[in-house]
């Protein structure tokens, strides 16, 4: 399985001339042309030509020149490749959503595995939280294209990023560099290398950032003179950045320390740890629009008095008649109910309307939690022992853990109207063994292994709904055990012709126990004012009111889910077949088939009681490819292409349930395109890439539970809807030119232009979230003043192109809400190397 997104990598490693630490990641010089680029996307070293997978590589120095500082930056220069920061509600940019061919996930909740898999130094991070990754001592990228069950496991079946960071030198070294730019930023980078004894050496690479927020919250015009309720009157994680100020802000610190043995026999141990501070204010937020149902017409129908009638699409007020307290009367708010009928202004409330949409997407009226705070954390040793000069055996031990507590004012007024947060808690560890070899001079090539992770850890949601109308409060409990052995043989009998097989045989355990509860008891208080005759009376609730309700635990009338430990055990089989054809040393003809699967689970977002746990099972995905990499004019000229079939089982989508959104097996896929690209270095100093990405993803079926027929709010989801978060089109260009400047000064200019065709940002396809088409260029001029410093000037985003990456249509809870795009920025870097 190969991709053309290849060019992109080899064109990085030209564009840098980097020359890496490692003989398994060494671009090789090829004295002049279009250097090569060495991956280790099959476990082990190859020339990423020479790899039948879809693969981009991107270098430490490329990534730099293009101002590429995060994962989800990657994005514009990646193929049929949608890298997010953020998610919805998520109030993070440090959580990513991930697509890759159509296929990914686009929420952060513990209960949902992604769908493309991220690895740090082949150790894989289970969560989306923290995956959006800071690169400050990278040595470089690899984007792996369609399933990878076969060597990377579970969760890979749209792809995998391998992120490869910086092992020790054998000579002291320091590089680093101090950026500055638009909205405050300030960052600082470096990274040292310290042998110490013959065979052993060290690095230790630090990162600070620290930027304003581009959204600034202002008081809404006569707020003031209105009455409002305290934030600090409702649950929440944590009270935080309470007020005005800005979002979209970074403030962050990491750590990463290696420690490396080679005495260039037969052993190597590499031993890291890394720690990461993520102290910001929430992912910026915008509100679109507001919709009168329901939670906002009952509001406004409860501030008038008005009992009956629809007030503009609410239902009748009974959640806020006075005198139904009693339920954790501290969240009740009967006072509400008819103050801006009294004739007493001191006293009124605000309506929640559009009157609170801004008219500049940058401007907001929240004035609410906001902010977010992670800490991540974790070390690894690695252990590679050559049996012989064929064989090694290799280890990788892991241990992470994150901690993450969240706040973000979603309303966009000074209401306390959509509320959420979170705390997060999560351990996990991994161990993996691989037995790397070759046989019969070289032709047969193989790897073995086996794998063992554990994971456990919790989430505990807080969201405050219409001024407390509903009052989630959601603690959740879940632990993951997962063992896979896997293999894969590459036999080339003939300089033409190659056969890759392969397979990975996962058996997983998870166990889950949700808490989610309604701390303001309002579906009580509907049944009290429709009459349900065993609910005449919740002063206190009755268990016969409780089973009247729907409520499944005695003695606990508030909780939604079923007591006791849910469990579900999956097991898979992942195989992988391909052929290569080498009709010359620079050309090679592939095919391949494989398959890859995503692990299921429980949906834990609930608003109202079910009998049972809701559970949602594994997806599956079947992807066939064909493709050609080729170099041409004494390797002046690359051409790569790829087509691909996939079909795609079981999708696991979030579905807006009234005010919960949750997780479905929502129906089949079927998702097909091509990528194309060519990388040309005409003369010496010029290099000029350029790639087209084609995907179409549409449903083939849909079940009848999640079909979302189309409406004056949403395009709706059935059979021959576009999957979500998937353009059908990609162009990129990519020019550099160098300029000698006399002795080894030099002058660097790069441009990157990506036009990207419209894709919905949600599963049910809201016109008002829809990500119109974009250009994005960036550019920037690097003077270098020989190998020990340069100075960068550049922009990003020069058109100011603004379109929505994240957001939701929140029906029910009254609002659309969403995250634009970062605005123009302009930076100057500053770098130092001896």
């Amino acid at each position: 399985m190969r991709i053309a997104s290849v060019s992109i990598a080899a064109m990085a490693t030209v564009l840098a001339a980097p020359a890496f630490a490692q003989d398994q990641a060494q671009a090789e010089d090829t004295g002049g042309g279009i250097a090569q680029i060495v991956v280790t996307a099959q476990k082990r070293a190859e020339n990423v030509q020479d790899v039948p997978i879809a693969i981009s590589a991107f270098s430490a120095d490329a990534l730099q020149e293009r101002a590429v500082g995060s994962v989800a930056s990657l994005s514009n220069i990646s193929l049929n490749v949608t890298l997010d920061a953020g998610t919805p509600f998520s109030g993070s940019s440090a959580v990513l959503s991930a697509y890759i061919r159509g296929i990914g996930a686009n929420d952060f909740a513990f209960n949902i595995d992604p769908g493309v898999g991220v690895y740090l130094d082949g150790v894989y991070l289970a969560r989306s939280v923290g995956a959006n990754q800071d690169l400050p001592d990278v040595e470089r990228i690899e984007v792996l294209k369609g399933p990878q069950g076969t060597l990377f496991g579970r969760n890979t079946i749209g792809g995998a990023i391998s992120i490869v960071t910086h092992d020790p030198g054998d000579e002291f070294r320091f590089k680093g560099d101090v950026t500055t730019g638009r909205f405050g930023l300030v960052q600082t980078r470096g990274t040292v290398d310290l042998p110490l004894t013959d065979g052993l050496a060290a690095s230790v690479s630090f990162a600070t950032k620290n930027r304003d927020g581009y959204v600034k919250r202002v008081a809404f015009p006569g707020a003031s003179n209105f009455d409002s309720t305290p934030i600090t009157n409702y649950k929440a994680a944590g009270y935080h950045n309470i007020g005005y100020g800005s979002e979209g802000g970074d403030n962050s610190w990491n750590l990463r320390g290696k420690l490396r043995y080679d005495n260039k026999s037969n052993m190597r141990i590499t031993v890291s740890g890394d720690y990461s501070n993520i102290d910001q204010s929430q992912l910026a937020n915008t509100l679109i629009k507001t919709t009168p149902a329901v939670f906002a017409g009952t509001y406004n129908c409860a501030i008038q008095g008005v009992v009956v009638g629809d007030c503009g699409g609410g239902p009748p007020s009974f959640a806020y008649l006075g005198g139904i307290g009693g339920l954790n009367s501290i969240f009740d708010n009967p006072t509400v109910f008819g103050v801006n009928a009294d004739g007493n202004p001191a006293n009124n409330r605000l309506p929640y309307d559009d009157r609170f949409v801004s008219n500049d997407i940058d401007v907001s009226y929240a004035n609410g939690n906001n902010y977010s705070k992670l800490k991540t954390y974790g070390g690894s040793g690695t252990i590679e022992f050559d049996l012989s000069d064929t064989m090694m055996i290799k280890s990788i031990t892991a241990y992470r853990e994150l901690h993450w507590n969240a706040g973000m004012d979603l309303d966009g007024s000074p209401l306390n109207f959509l509320h959420t947060s979170f705390t997060m808690n999560q351990w996990q560890f991994s161990q993996e063994l691989q037995l790397n070899g070759s046989a019969m001079d070289k032709k047969l090539n193989y790897v073995l292994g086996a794998y063992f992770f554990k994971e456990a850890g919790d989430l505990h949601d807080y969201v405050t709904f219409a001024e407390g109308l509903l009052q989630v409060d959601g603690p959740n409990d879940l632990s993951t055990k997962n063992y896979a052995f896997f293999g894969q043989i590459d036999y080339r009998p003939t300089e033409q012709f190659g056969i890759t097989i392969g397979g990975r045989y996962t058996k997983e355990n998870k166990s889950f126990e949700g808490f989610q509860s309604d701390a303001n008891g309002l579906t009580y208080k509907i049944l009290t004012q429709v009459g349900v005759p065993e609910c005449a009376s919740i002063n206190p609730i009755s268990d016969a009111c409780r089973i009247a309700a729907g409520f499944p635990n005695q003695g606990q009338p508030l909780r939604y889910y079923v007591a006791g430990t849910q469990r579900k055990s999956f097991s898979d089989f992942s195989p992988k077949i391909g052929v290569q054809y080498h009709p010359t040393d620079d050309a090679m003809l592939y095919a391949s088939w494989s398959k890859g699967y995503k692990t299921g689970g429980w949906t834990t977002r609930l608003s109202n009681p079910l009998p049972t746990a809701p559970d949602f099972n594994e997806e599956k995905a079947t992807t066939w490819e064909v493709g050609v990499k080729s170099m041409f004019l004494d390797r002046r000229l690359q051409i790569n292409a790829a087509a691909f079939l996939t079909n795609y089982k079981g999708i696991q989508l979030n579905f807006q349930q009234g005010v919960s959104p949750t997780i479905q097996n929502a129906g089949d896929a079927r998702i097909k395109g091509f990528e194309v690209e060519v990388v040309a270095a005409p003369t010496d100093g010029f290099l000029i890439n350029a790639s087209v990405g084609y995907t179409d993803s549409y449903y083939t079926a849909v079940l009848a539970g999640a079909q979302v027929a189309a409406n004056p709010f949403q395009a709706g989801v059935f059979p021959g809807a576009d999957l979500p978060k998937t353009p059908k089109w990609k162009f990129n260009i990519s020019p550099r030119y160098e300029l000698s400047l006399g002795g080894d000064s030099k002058l660097v200019v790069i441009a990157d232009y990506t036009h990207t065709t419209s894709l919905w940002n949600d599963t049910e396809r809201a016109y008002l979230l829809q990500r119109g088409p974009t250009d994005i260029v960036n550019g920037n001029i690097t003077y270098k003043s020989g190998n020990h410093w340069d100075l960068t000037v550049g922009m990003t985003n020069i058109t100011d192109e603004r379109y929505l990456v994240t957001g939701q249509a929140q029906i029910a809870g009254g609002q659309f809400y969403g995250t634009y795009s970062r605005p123009r920025e302009w930076f100057a870097r500053l770098g130092v190397e001896f």
